[in-house]
């Protein structure tokens, strides 16, 4: 069975990315990681605190890129089908497989919150 490794990063909604970069850079102190358009309309802004291997995703509410607590896991595909039989309410009919990125889908626990598993490997840093 495929195990959950660990968390990968949480997203936290934002009104305006450059406001929010400024405050988590500025204020709290965290590292800017990534910030970069992943296809037109759709930015990606990722902040880490210094000593922490998780990350934030500073998202808008609206962003195509759910708002949702990343999750590592050894196998997407086993996952998927696993949560899949389980009942689960799961937003992919498989797992997204886009070029540079780890495979992933999302789904939903018990109480409606979304939750994302990412596979573990060499692109993921595991």
């Amino acid at each position: 069975m495929t195990a959950t490794t660990r968390v990968i990063s949480v997203s936290v909604p934002v009104q305006d990315q450059d406001k929010a970069i400024e405050f988590y850079t500025q204020t709290l102190g965290c590292d800017l990681v990534t910030d970069m358009e992943l296809w037109p309309g759709v930015r990606l802004v990722e902040v880490r605190p210094p000593r922490s291997s998780v990350s934030l995703l500073l998202l808008p509410p609206d962003s195509e890129i759910p708002v949702a607590v990343r999750l590592g896991t050894t196998d997407a595909d086993e996952a998927h089908a696993r949560l899949t039989a389980a009942g689960a309410t799961v937003h992919n009919d498989e797992p997204l497989r886009w070029e540079g990125v780890p495979p992933m889908f999302a789904f939903a626990d018990g109480d409606g919150n979304t939750l994302v598993y990412l596979e573990e490997g060499e692109l993921t840093g595991a």
